[in-house]
Formats: structure tokens, sequence, C-alpha cells
């Protein structure tokens, strides 16, 4: 998976009277100086800065730290290859002569340096205890700071500068309270060698550290790559780079070149702009510490995710139980309504129906007497009705008496019922064929009538 594009770039340094955070944007490989912080060692860093969340997904955020130098070996090896891969093969190779603690003891990384003559390459190898280290990060762990490097930012100064002429350079600082100098040899076409040493507290560093330079020019003569002393160019840095100045000048026997100090922002710009451009190969944070910082960024994205998903889920849980107990107190205000009106309903349900039944027995009224009238009106001579009643308010049976002979007469009033009219409709629905029976000289006839509804309607 491709990484994203580098976004910001912290860089943290740590002093005796407090911490130093810088934080810088970087876009198009221009690095440009955001915020400045001095953080007492008491206080947190802030997380709003340090601290990587889901957007460093896509807008990379590097936490470089600035390891003090009191710890740290610095060794100078030449190479006959420029691949890194294979400088790094080769220096591991050489590390029980090059470390002065035992090799499971210490971090280890390499810096590539400058080309040395025609077919070697110079690199810089970096060394500190393991313990040092790890002590190191637990402290930037305590204060929320995950570093994705770990470096040593007086190499930075060193690789970008380089030498003019042939000359020893040297940086005086202090860090933890303590003095130093990083001294390098420049001669013979490249760097030749490179010291981190340690002044202790005293009236005259410049004597200790010309005595430790006199040591190393030795042991150079002895070795071949010195010929002559060397010019010393001096980084006017530190209170006490004016001490060395006199001795320093005595011991090369011409002038002290000093050389402009380069201020810790423009220091740490140099260390972003270094990584931004992936110029710089050396990290002494221990493999291990960054792959369990990684886990730890997947797992914090993890969790923040399925809390926001729980969050959510609870969020719905109330808006759907708010909703209920609304739609369940409207249900319990129309139900109010509907029990303060359920009185005066079902009265007018009793109306209503009371009402229908009257006005079905006013209907039926008018019917039966639409219906005797027609029977009176279409019953022919000859033809006696006996009976007229209903069934079921819509059944009318007729029944008479006739002469035997009259039959036909029957059959044509039962016709003419079938066909009589009301206001335009059908009086009967369906009118049944007559029958009828013999009793001497006479015959008795029936039939049923259904009333038409609509018609009484």
């Amino acid at each position: 998976m491709k990484k994203a594009s580098l976004n910001s770039c912290n860089v943290l340094a740590a002093g005796p009277q407090g911490r130093s955070l810088w934080q810088f944007n970087v876009s198009n490989g221009q690095v440009k100086l955001a915020t400045q912080d001095s953080i007492a060692h008491q206080t947190r860093l802030p997380a709003k800065l340090v601290a990587k969340d889901w957007r460093s997904l896509w807008k990379r955020k590097l936490n470089i730290a600035w390891l003090p130098a009191d710890q740290v070996f610095v060794r100078v090896v030449h190479l006959p290859t420029p691949d890194f891969a294979e400088m790094t093969s080769m220096a591991e190779l050489q590390l029980e002569k090059l470390s002065p603690l035992p090799v499971n003891q210490i971090v280890w990384s390499l810096e590539r340096g400058p080309r040395y003559g025609e077919n070697l390459h110079s690199a810089i190898v970096i060394i500190a205890a393991r313990s040092v280290v790890e002590e190191f990060l637990g402290r930037l762990e305590e204060d929320g700071f995950l570093a994705d490097r770990l470096e040593l930012p007086c190499l930075h100064q060193l690789l970008s500068s380089g030498a003019a002429e042939e000359a020893v350079w040297i940086r005086p600082m202090t860090d933890g309270g303590h003095r130093f100098c990083l001294v390098a040899w420049w001669c013979g076409g490249g760097l030749q060698q490179l010291q981190l040493l340690r002044l202790p507290e005293t009236s005259n560093p410049g004597r200790i550290l010309v005595e430790e330079l006199t040591k190393t020019a030795w042991a150079g003569e002895m070795e071949g790559w010195l010929n002559s002393r060397l010019r010393c160019h001096l980084v006017n840095e530190t209170d006490f780079a004016a001490d060395l100045e006199p001795a320093l000048r005595e011991w090369s026997g011409v002038p002290v070149v000093l050389v402009d100090t380069v201020a810790r922002q423009a220091l740490a710009e140099l260390s972003a702009r270094r990584a931004a451009h992936a110029e710089t190969k050396a990290n002494l944070l221990p493999v291990e510490f960054g792959a369990r910082y990684q886990q730890q960024f997947v797992d914090r994205l993890w969790m923040t995710g399925l809390g926001a998903v729980l969050a959510a889920y609870l969020i719905g849980v109330l808006i759907y139980f708010g909703a209920l107990q609304t739609l369940r107190f409207k249900k319990y205000q129309i139900d109010k309504q509907v029990a303060a009106l359920s009185g005066s309903y079902t009265n007018a349900v009793k109306l209503k129906a009371r009402a229908e039944v009257l006005q079905d027995q006013l209907n039926l009224k008018y019917a039966a007497l639409d219906c005797l009238k027609a029977a009176s009106e279409r019953l022919l001579g000859g033809l006696t009705l006996t009976q007229f009643s209903f069934t079921k308010g819509q059944t009318l049976f007729l029944e008479g008496t006739a002469e035997k002979d009259d039959e036909t007469k029957i059959i044509d009033y039962n016709e003419a019922l079938r066909k009589e009219t009301v206001n335009g409709e059908l009086l009967f629905k369906s009118v049944e064929q007559p029958n009828w029976s013999a009793r001497g000289q006479t015959i008795v006839w029936r039939f049923n009538c259904v009333l038409n509804r609509s018609e009484i309607e």
C-alpha cells in the first residue's frame, strides 16, 4: 500500500529548561514553519499537534525527536558501494569493531555521507545504548509523543554544510547540561573521521579538546590519511566556543575560521526538510517500537470507529424511544378525546339506528300501500283476493279464488303485477309463477312477489 504524502512534520528537542516543539507544514516539497511552542518538562505535549488520528491516513504526520548527544557514538566507514542497503549490510559486519558496547546492547543506524575518492563512499555509523534509547522513548510516550524518527540533529548541519577545504570542522554544543564537540575531519577528498567528544567542566576546555585532536591526528598519520596539520573551522554557537578558539589556533598554527551558527529553529527546519525529501536514512528508533506504534495507531482507529458507531447507535435508540414516547403521548391524548366523545357518539349511533328503523318502517308502510293498490287495481273480474300479507318486509304473499275456467285470468293477473311500476321503477323485483289447486267448481291460486327494495328507499 502506497504511503500518503507527507502533510506535516513535528520536531521535538529537549533541553535543560524545557522542551521545544516545532510543527512544519509540508506542501509540494516546501517546508514552512506553522507553530513553535516552548513546553515545560512537567507539562504534557499538546495532543492536537503531536497525536495522530484518522486524518493521518491521507494527511501523513511525521514525528521527529532529537536524541541527546551524551550517550551517542559516531563512526565513519568507507564502503565500495553507494547502495544504501548494501552499505547497511557491510556496516553490520563491522559492528563489533565499531561499537564500544556489545552488539546486542545497542541501537544503530547508518547515514550516507559524501563520496570518498573514486571508488569509495563514506557512511556515518550512529550507535546508542539500547537502554538509553528505550528510556528516552518511554519518557516521550508518557508525554503522548510517539516518534517516527530518532535523530542526532548536529549531523544535519554537518552533511548540509560540508567543507570547502581540508579542515577540522568543530561544532561545540551543550546537551543535557554537558559540553560536547562534534569533530569532523575533512581531508583526502572526503570525510575521514567523526568524533563526538564530551568535554569536562573545567576552566580550560580548549586544552582537553586539543589533547583529543592530537591523539586523532597521530592516529591519522599512522593510518596514512593525514599528512599535515589542518585548519580548524569552529562553529560559533555556544558561550564556551570563544574559550576553544585560542587553543585551536595554537594547535593548528593558523587562524581559526569562525562559522556562523545555525539557530535551533533553522536546524529543526533542516531536519524536517531532509526527512520530507528522504535525504536522510539515519533513524535510531528500534524497529519493534515503530511496529508497536503503528499497531497502536491502527487499534486506536478501530476503537474510535467502533465508538462512533456505538454512539450513533445509542443516539438512534434515544431518537427512537423519544419518538415512541411522543407518539404514545399523542395516542393518549386522542384516547382521552375519544373517551370524552364516546357517550355522544354512542347516543348518535343509537339515534341514527332508530331513525333508520323508523324510516324503514315508513318506507315499508308506503310500499305496502302501493302493493295493496296494485293488487286490487290489477285484480281481474272473476278473481277474488282472499289473503294479502308481507313476510320479512319484502315478500308479498297473495292468495285468492277463481272459477275453474278462469285460469288464464290468474296468469294475466300475475303478468300484470310483474310489470307494475311506481315512479318509473318496477314495484316487484321478481314475481313467482302462480300455482293453484282445484276445490270443486273453484280453484285456489297463490304466488309470492319479492318487493324491489330500491324502489322503497
